[in-house]
């Protein structure tokens, strides 16, 4: 069994009625809207974000509510819309290996389609009464937001500290997967400090989970993107950020020299990830990463022992482990 369907045991019956929920929550009167939001249906993900929020529901509560399956429902809304905006601020043609909205009906209905998105996901919390679910995703948003800017601000200056790297992904990727575990917590019913604490169990698997993709860069082999693709995009990394803070001032002048000024030259990106395999930068990101593993783990030991749990468990292993 793969480990994706192993981690899904729990849940299987939820995420098959969620699919029909989530395609419903997308229909309109728009012959055009509906083509559209079908081909987005169709070249769907893992679904880790569902899978997320149904384990964390069903750990706690045994079984999920209808209020689990909306939560589930207006994040994936919200998040495709950014996702939709995403590849129009960075003018990609691609999502996972098949065309982006923007590459096959342009700009102009991309953004337009993102915007429907965002308000269906609004509008199904507000029709429901969910306004606690809908604070915690419109929270992760709007950090979302903040996490790339802040990300454009340093990329500017090259002057990323560890301190800002980790306010950076924690914005950006950690505080998503921490919305669905909160909301997964809060959809039935938890308590306050039961809602906080799951989330500070997704924000700690999110945190993980860049870290692992950052890795990525620097690790030749059958993964997402191009070794090296965050170099070229001047994008400062852990491995990279703790080499600069271990060298002596020449070399560090040097190494931000490539990235500043030679990124785009294969020779230099190459010369640069050895010197960081070499000077221990991979070494100590891995580290980390399983730091924040092991301090999501502890969080999960006050919860009752099921199968859910198990999942969750799994999930947070499939995170550092995966191969793409």
């Amino acid at each position: 069994m793969k480990i994706v369907e192993k981690i899904k045991a729990p849940i299987v019956e939820e995420m098959e009625i969620f699919e029909k929920k989530f395609r419903q929550s997308m229909k309109t009167q728009v012959v055009l809207l509906n083509r559209i939001t079908a081909f987005i249906v169709s070249r769907k993900g893992k679904q880790m974000r569902p899978m997320f929020i149904f384990l964390t529901a069903k750990m706690l509560n045994g079984q999920v509510t209808d209020r689990t399956y909306r939560g589930a429902s207006v994040v994936e809304l919200i998040h495709t819309a950014t996702l939709v905006h995403d590849d129009v601020v960075d003018e990609s043609d691609y999502r996972r290996g098949f065309f982006s909205i923007n590459a096959l009906w342009k700009n102009k209905i991309a953004v337009l389609v993102g915007d429907f998105l965002l308000s269906r996901g609004l509008l199904l919390s507000i029709d429901n009464g969910d306004f606690d679910l809908l604070r915690i995703i419109s929270v992760a948003v709007k950090e979302m937001s903040e996490g790339e800017l802040l990300q454009i601000e340093k990329a500017r200056k090259l002057d990323i500290t560890e301190a800002v790297y980790y306010e950076i992904i924690r914005q950006k990727t950690a505080t998503l997967i921490a919305a669905c575990t909160a909301m997964g917590a809060a959809s039935v019913g938890s308590d306050e400090q039961t809602v906080k604490d799951l989330h500070r169990f997704g924000e700690l698997t999110g945190m993980a989970f860049q870290i692992k993709d950052d890795l990525f860069d620097y690790t030749a082999g059958g993964i997402g993107k191009p070794v090296g693709i965050d170099i070229k995009e001047q994008k400062m990394t852990l491995p990279l950020i703790y080499t600069l803070n271990t060298v002596d001032a020449k070399t560090k002048k040097r190494l931000i020299n490539i990235v500043k000024k030679h990124h785009k030259n294969k020779k230099k990106v190459k010369e640069l990830i050895a010197f960081v395999k070499s000077h221990g930068g991979l070494e100590y990101a891995v580290n980390k990463m399983k730091e924040f593993q092991q301090q999501a783990l502890q969080i999960l030991e006050k919860y009752p022992d099921n199968e859910a749990k198990e999942s969750l468990k799994l999930m947070l292993n499939y995170v550092i482990e995966r191969k793409k």
